[in-house]
């Protein structure tokens, strides 16, 4: 009797330590890997048929729950130097608060609507000749799928945070089959994976000739967006459309029914009081939620409330945008010039007052990290993501509350009957 397939060693690893981001790539570049949901709906790997030889070596670069792609990369190409490397904020050229002057692009975005503007420059300019991001799923409306932009409308059909489980780059063998170039729009994980493969694979980097991500505070399980619609009172089966933001700042959570009909939850209720306690436990640990692998990256340019905290009242979108590599910057400077973005220069202290959930994830995740090793786990190889640095800045004793509280959520979860 022969041996079932199996997964490449990484893979391995990743799974038992629970450190998959659910990306997709393993099985975008392997068609013997499959993916297939787990219970929480987030996408997992598993064995077709026998993983090509090449693949280990790809996953162990690649993988984002193996190793996250460095910030400060010793590089011939200009492309990739960076005139500032912060331990809390990463790599930049400029720092930037933004906004598309096209009304329609920022009201349907979720903040600023700049990443959006950005790719329909790079379309309309013939640089790219389409779009891989994520969007609604037309056909089932409450799930997340890939979505390839050739224009203006596609994007802003695809505009809008998901904050569901997608595996943006399932399929990235495939679309670079297809030739022309290929704008890649995805969370900091799919951006760092999609830069090892480009540093790895000369064809990859000529067809993907740039990379936007943005700040992500982790992906929710698919059960919180069932727990919305029961908060909404809204029958899934009634469901047309569903949004977790945008068409505003921050925009509504709405679910709109085969009727017409809406029900809307504030951002503040969507994400603060359902989607923020259904986070996966990589997205926990993770190192780089701010893009640093990027070549844009761009957040919510948060206003502070009276008590100094972010405010989440409606407003005219805003965005801080983080221009990370000179072809980033480059391009967003010809965005400038042509009046695609509206730009601010920010002063780097400001950023923390807009993002303080990453200024503090920052300070905290080498502690975390550090609670994986102590669980038997193997953590992503953080090398080169300045943690050690980032760790200094917050106090021993919210290290080691971190650390220690980490290690009690590992040991509960592995204790509780399945």
């Amino acid at each position: 009797m022969s041996k079932p397939p199996a997964l490449p060693p990484t893979l391995q690893r990743v799974l038992k330590a629970d450190t998959c981001a659910g990306c997709g790539l393993c099985a975008g570049v392997d068609p013997a890997i499959g993916l297939q949901r787990d219970a929480q709906g987030w996408w997992r790997p598993y064995a077709k048929a026998e993983p090509a030889p090449q693949t280990e070596a790809l996953m162990a670069r690649a993988c984002p729950g193996a190793r996250l792609s460095p910030w400060h990369h010793d590089t011939a190409d200009d492309d990739e130097n960076v005139q500032t490397v912060d331990p809390i904020w990463g790599p930049y050229q400029r720092i930037l608060t933004a906004f598309a002057t096209d009304q329609q692009v920022r009201h349907a975005a979720s903040s600023g609507g700049t990443l959006s503007a950005l790719a329909i420059h790079l379309l309309n300019t013939g640089k790219v000749d389409r779009v891989l991001h994520v969007a609604m799923d037309a056909s089932s409306p409450l799930l997340t799928t890939i979505q390839r932009s050739t224009g203006r409308d596609d994007v802003l059909t695809g505009a809008g945070s998901r904050y569901a489980p997608a595996a943006p780059l399932a399929e990235i063998n495939a679309e670079l089959e297809r030739g022309g170039r290929l704008l890649v729009i995805g969370k900091p994980c799919d951006a760092g994976a999609i830069r090892e493969l480009v540093r790895a694979d000369r064809q990859a980097a000529e067809r993907i000739p740039y990379i936007l991500s943005f700040f992500c505070a982790g992906t929710p399980s698919q059960r919180g967006t069932d727990r919305i619609l029961k908060r909404m009172e809204v029958n899934p089966e009634d469901v047309a459309g569903f949004r977790y933001r945008g068409d505003g700042w921050p925009g509504f959570a709405t679910a709109t029914r085969h009727d017409g009909s809406e029900e809307r939850l504030s951002y503040a209720q969507s994400w603060g009081d359902i989607l923020a306690k259904e986070i996966q436990f990589r997205c926990k640990v993770c190192a780089d939620s701010i893009g640093g692998a990027a070549d844009v990256a761009a957040a919510d340019a948060w206003y502070g409330d009276e008590s100094g905290y972010p405010s989440f009242n409606e407003a005219e979108g805003r965005s801080l945008l983080l221009p990370r590599t000179r072809r980033g910057d480059d391009l967003v400077r010809e965005a400038e010039a042509a009046g695609v973005l509206n730009t601010t220069p920010l002063q780097r202290d400001e950023i923390a007052k807009m993002q303080p959930f990453h200024a503090n994830r920052r300070k905290l995740v080498s502690a975390r990290l550090m609670a994986l090793r102590l669980s038997l786990r193997t953590p992503p190889d953080t090398s080169g993501l300045y943690l050690d640095e980032a760790s200094r800045l917050a106090p021993l004793g919210r290290r080691l509350d971190s650390l220690f509280g980490t290690y009690r959520r590992i040991i509960r979860k592995r204790l509780k009957p399945s």
